[in-house]
Parts: structure tokens; C-alpha cells; sequence
């Protein structure tokens, strides 16, 4: 189905998709995105339990962090679109779990990708053994419903599908190692592309669960459900060549100056960086791009740490001086070179195709220590930066999503 739907459609397309006899008497766990993602999880969430939730013998679900902080039990009532009344009476026997990424007692190892898959899975890129861990909750189920929205992405291309598994709600290992190879394939080259390195990745650690998983991939244009596919991963393909359509937004030039206002929906630099990922592409040489985010006071609420101590830096600049850095999770790593952007590093000279400016709540110095510059957020009049695209301005009022490019 890819229109417009209405919520009584997407009722009747998971009703029709999730048949009885495949679930019934069955210990089900349901993957769902956390707050970061737009999309109706709560509608999603109430239709599948409205729909198993009598007929199976488990019906929990898990919240694919990735490495984002645990949702507190407010928010979590937020994103489902229940009262705290409703989670203890109508929705009691239901749990919902957080993934918790860096806790070894939480995680199962249940495969590898080898030295040779990686190096020729990322073109030599990288040449290494993984270990690939999940959640071991899973294999207290006997089915798995992934079930989230499809948008260009920095890491592996497009976002959905079994990556609600890895790093949805996998271990550290696997998440920083793809994310590093993304970033050394650089967003420009990945975003928005279907089949990448990256995704094979994803692919190939999805491939040792043995739990039969259905897919529930949808599509949202401003804030609406335009898709939606059920069924196996021929779904989140289907869902990424609609996202194509509808995510991707061309503009006929570049821009000296890009104002991207981040959505409340991102509450750190870590996940505002997506303004950055999303504009790069239509940015000029020697432009800049501002995220203007006046709520965000933190870089990092998970990886803090580790970013004051290596700032934001082009791909080159570490590549350059890994020997440095080696202690450093690649997934830091590639954030950082993700907001920097494309650059070079040469006789110790960094120079960044771009410069990106934060107009957000961390105050200047820790701007500074950082290598970001700074913009004080309260003397920025968004409307000063509308319709004025003629004169290399771009206003992005909701930031992070939609993938501009030039045609």
C-alpha cells in the first residue's frame, strides 16, 4: 500500500497481515523505535496489541535504543499514547522493555562476521572479525514483529528493517564497527542509497536469529503514514524505494547559508546531528550550516565524555592518526566526523569542506572544546532565514528526516 492511510486503513492492513494461526498460543516480542523517530508508535502499538495480545501466550515489547539513554516510565506512556492508568489496568500484562546496550548480562553472542565477509562486504575497507550480540530477551519468544518507519540514513542507507535489530537492540561491538564503516564511506555516498556495505551488514548478523520475524515498514511524509508493507524483508525494501520518493527533497543549487531548526524530538547533539547528515549535500563549499536548537543543552547524554576528549573532526583527520584514537568505539568516531562533515587532513592542517555552527543551549566554551562553532540561539530570527533560497538561504524548519540533495 503506498497512499496516504488513514488509521482505520492501517488497522485493517495489520489485521490482514497478522493471522491468528501464526501467532496464536505464541510468545511474541515486538521491536518498536523510541521518541527519536517520528511516526504513530502509539497507533502501531495499540493495533498489535489489540489484535495478539488475547490470542498469543506472551505479548511484550522492547524499545530499540540502539545506545540512546532508557526511556523513563512517563515517556514511555508518551510515545505509546497511553495514560499511566491505562499501562496498569488495560495493558498490565504487557511489558515493555528498554534494550540496554552496554550491559554484558543483557546481551547474547550469537554469531560473527568473519575477517574475509568484512573485508569483502566493505570492499577492504575494513578487515576484521566481529562479534555479533542481541538482546537475549529474544529468545524467550517464539516470533518477532519489527515494527517501525523507513527514512534516509547516514550509516546504512535507509533506516528500518532489521536495523531495529542491529543497533536497534544489539551489543557495543557490532554497532560501533558498522557505524565506523559508514563513516568511512562517508554520509554523502551512503544516505539515502538502498543497497550499501553497511546494510549487508545488518543483513548478515540478522541472519543468525532463527526466530521467524515480520516486518511492519512504513513510510511517513509530515508526520503522516504514506506506506505501509507487511512481511518479510522484501517489505523494508519496498518501504526504502517509497521513502526514496517521499524523504529525498531535491533543490536545483546549493546554499552559502543553511539554517536547520531541530525538531524537541531531539533532545542532544547526538541525535541533532541528523540536521547535519540530512543538509550536507545541498551546503557549498565554504558554506555553513547552523543547527538552530535552542532546547538541546547536552552533546551527549550516552557518549559525552568521549566527545569532549576528541571533538568533532572530518573522516581524514582520524583516519590520519588512528594509532591516536584507537581506544576511541568507532561509533564515537563516526558521529563525529558525521557532524563535521567531509574535510581534509593534510601536514597537520584540518580543513572541512563546511562549517557548522551550533546555535543550541551548550554555551560557547564548550563549543570551542568541542572544534564546533558557536551561534547564541536567542539573537536568531528563523523567519529571517525564510524564502530566501534565490539568495543561497535555506530554512529547514523541521530538521533531520528528509534528505535534501541537489537535482
Amino acid at each position: 500500500m503506498c497512499k496516504l492511510l488513514t488509521e482505520e486503513e492501517i488497522k485493517n492492513l495489520i489485521h490482514q497481515n497478522l493471522k491468528k494461526e501464526d501467532y496464536a498460543g505464541k510468545r511474541i516480542l515486538v521491536i518498536i523505535p523510541d521518541h527519536t523517530r517520528s511516526g504513530p508508535t502509539g497507533l502501531f502499538f495499540k493495533t498489535i496489541s489489540e489484535e495478539l495480545s488475547l490470542i498469543a501466550k506472551k505479548l511484550d515489547f522492547i524499545i530499540a535504543l540502539g545506545t540512546h539513554p532508557p526511556l523513563k516510565e512517563e515517556k514511555i506512556n508518551k510515545l505509546l499514547g497511553i495514560s499511566a492508568k491505562e499501562r496498569r489496568t488495560k495493558y498490565k500484562n504487557i511489558e515493555l522493555f528498554n534494550h540496554c546496550w552496554d550491559d554484558p548480562s543483557n546481551l547474547q553472542t550469537i554469531g560473527k562476521i568473519t575477517h574475509s565477509d568484512m573485508k569483502r562486504i566493505s570492499g577492504g575497507l575494513m578487515n576484521e572479525e566481529i562479534p555479533v550480540q542481541i538482546n537475549k530477551r529474544v529468545f524467550e519468544y517464539d516470533r518477532i514483529i519489527i515494527s517501525g518507519p523507513v527514512f534516509p540514513h547516514e550509516v546504512v542507507g535507509f533506516s528500518g528493517g532489521y536495523k531495529y535489530l542491529f543497533p536497534g537492540i544489539a551489543g557495543p561491538e557490532i554497532i560501533h564497527r558498522f557505524h565506523w564503516l559508514g563513516a568511512l564511506i562517508t554520509n554523502i555516498k551512503i544516505n539515502g542509497v538502498k543497497n550499501t556495505p553497511v546494510r549487508e551488514v545488518v543483513n548478515k548478523s540478522a541472519s543468525f536469529i532463527k526466530i521467524p520475524i515480520k516486518m511492519l515498514c512504513y513510510v511517513i511524509k509530515e508526520g503522516r503514514v504514506h506506506g505501509l508493507y507487511i512481511g518479510g524483508k522484501e517489505s523494508w525494501s519496498r518501504a526504502a524505494d517509497l521513502s526514496e520518493k517521499l524523504n529525498i527533497e531535491y533543490k536545483k543549487r546549493k546554499f552559502h547559508t543553511v539554517l536547520a531548526v531541530a525538531p524537541p524530538m531531539y533532545e542532544d547533539l547526538w541525535t541533532a546531528g541528523k540536521c547535519m547528515y540530512k543538509l550536507e549535500p545541498v551546503v557549498e563549499d565554504g558554506g555553513r550550516l547552523i543547527i538552530y536548537a535552542p532546547h538541546i543543552k547536552e552533546v551527549s547524554f550516552t557518549h559525552g565524555k568521549y566527545l569532549f576528549q576528541i571533538g568533532y573532526h572530518t573522516r581524514d583527520y582520524f583516519l590520519k592518526q588512528m594509532d591516536k584514537f584507537r581506544d576511541i568505539p568507532g561509533g564515537i568516531l563516526a558521529h563525529s566526523t558525521h557532524v563535521k562533515g567531509i574535510g581534509t587532513y593534510v601536514n597537520n592542517r584540518e580543513v572541512p569542506r563546511i562549517n557548522v555552527i551550533l546555535a543550541t543551549g551548550i554555551p560557547k566554551q564548550k563549543c570551542k572544546e568541542i572544534n564546533l562553532d558557536y551561534m547564541d540561539p536567542f539573537k536568531i530570527n528563523v523567519e529571517d532565514y525564510a524564502n530566501r533560497e534565490d539568495e543561497g538561504i535555506l530554512l529547514v524548519r523541521k530538521a533531520g528526516e528528509v534528505l535534501y540533495r541537489r537535482r
